[in-house]
């Protein structure tokens, strides 16, 4: 796994080995799943005991958000002005659609939910309560004068994610106004990063435990609820990534190409997405296909790194339709001002975490903690993180092959050479 290049002396690469500890996490997730259910079902008054080994995980996800956040939204502003100031017109049209897209897929995100809230008919009030001053219901006025910190330190202290953000995006930018000496403390929040992405992986290895814990309290209270909401949550995220393909096929055919011609020409980077569940494992099959349809190589090499770290059009429709169902389970609706948290939050929070392993749960739970939501709900969408990520993981590689084809259709200008840059799993 690596970062973006920085500045020409690279940020040190780490490159991770899988152990078979890793290799095997998800089935060991799906394990935890089986195993929750049935000590809630055979020893329910055991299993109503084993909450707080769930509750240890999720806190231990929560301590590393705010410093994973900040690192990763700076280090990924920070880089987009630089490659903006370097290759001009080809990121810039590359940023602009991966935003569009993100954008378009959270609110098809929420659509989805709207159509069937697969939340409703679960209860997860009894795992985490929701607290009084959540930010379900704000004034929008004073939603937009919050995005201002007074102080940062006590923003991160709080756990205030959209001001956190916006601190970061601002810090991001300043560095990259700042030539040399922004580029050497970029280096340093690379390190940052990188060390809570290690942290993440230690976290979510212990996620089988936490999960049938979690899964254990639930079935021994509400039996097959959970599992039905569950599997209706499976069955919305496919359908709103079907509509999301639908969508990028338009574009494909405004912008002149035969969607089906070029869903069938990259069918392997798709399917090797959908069985490994990992982006990275695609990348060199995906760059040399799209040189093959006569894409030049300096767009290919400068927008597939880019999307694979920032245009996560699969995990944003995730994120939606996991916080809307974490809400609706709740049972809370969702009025205009939360959808507007998770929509500015989405946009954000998924930028740069295409480098952090399980970075959909991350994500997810960045904006629940945005919201004030009970974060004890993040282990029950880690029990189906397998199944929903095939999917999500696949649409991110084809919405990276319509940024290229879109980058080649209205930005391929003579630009300096791309610099390299490496996606992380």
């Amino acid at each position: 796994m690596a970062v973006a290049a920085i500045s020409d002396e690279a940020v040190p690469v780490v490159t991770s080995h899988r152990s078979w500890w890793q290799r095997t996490l998800p089935a060991q997730m799906l394990g935890g799943l089986v195993v929750g259910c049935a000590l809630g079902l055979l020893f329910p008054d055991f299993a109503k005991d084993l909450l707080p080994i769930g509750q240890v995980f999720i806190k231990a996800l929560r301590m590393i958000v705010i410093p994973l956040v900040f690192a990763s939204i700076a280090l990924g502003i920070f880089n987009m002005g630089r490659e903006i100031a370097l290759l001009g017109r080809i990121v810039g049209i590359a940023f602009l659609w991966f935003f569009v897209a993100t954008g378009v897929c959270i609110v098809a995100g929420l659509g989805v939910n709207a159509l069937f809230h697969p939340g409703i008919g679960a209860d997860l009030s009894i795992v985490g309560k929701v607290p009084a001053n959540a930010g379900l219901k704000i004034n929008l006025m004073q939603f937009f004068i919050d995005l201002v910190p007074v102080n940062i330190v006590a923003a991160m202290a709080e756990q205030k994610v959209l001001q956190v953000l916006f601190f970061g995006i601002l810090f991001g930018a300043a560095l990259a106004a700042i030539g040399d000496l922004g580029a050497d403390v970029a280096r340093l929040l690379a390190g940052v990063q990188q060390a809570m992405m290690k942290m993440v992986r230690w976290i979510i290895a212990t996620a089988p435990l936490a999960i049938a814990a979690v899964m254990g309290w639930l079935f021994s209270t509400q039996g097959t609820k959970v599992l039905l909401a569950l599997g209706k949550l499976v069955a919305s995220l496919y359908l709103g990534l079907a509509v999301v393909v639908v969508v990028m096929w338009l574009v494909l055919l405004a912008i002149g190409h035969n969607p089906l011609a070029v869903t069938r020409k990259i069918a392997e980077p798709l399917l090797l997405a959908f069985t490994t569940r990992s982006s990275e494992t695609t990348l060199p099959i995906h760059m040399e296909i799209l040189e093959r349809m006569g894409i030049p190589n300096k767009v290919v090499s400068t927008v597939i790194p880019l999307g694979y770290s920032f245009n996560q059009d699969g995990t944003s429709l995730y994120v939606s339709l996991a916080v809307a169902f974490v809400v609706e389970a709740h049972h809370i609706s969702l009025d205009l001002p939360a959808m507007l948290t998770i929509i500015v939050t989405g946009l954000l929070a998924t930028k740069g975490m295409g480098n952090v392993g399980g970075g959909g749960l991350v994500a997810a739970t960045t904006v629940l903690l945005a919201l004030g939501m009970p974060l004890e709900s993040v282990a029950v969408l880690a029990a189906i993180d397998v199944l929903l990520d095939m999917g999500r993981t696949t649409v991110n590689v084809f919405g990276n092959t319509v940024a290229v084809l879109l980058v080649d259709r209205y930005g391929r200008v003579n630009e300096a050479p791309a610099m390299a840059a490496t996606p992380a799993e």
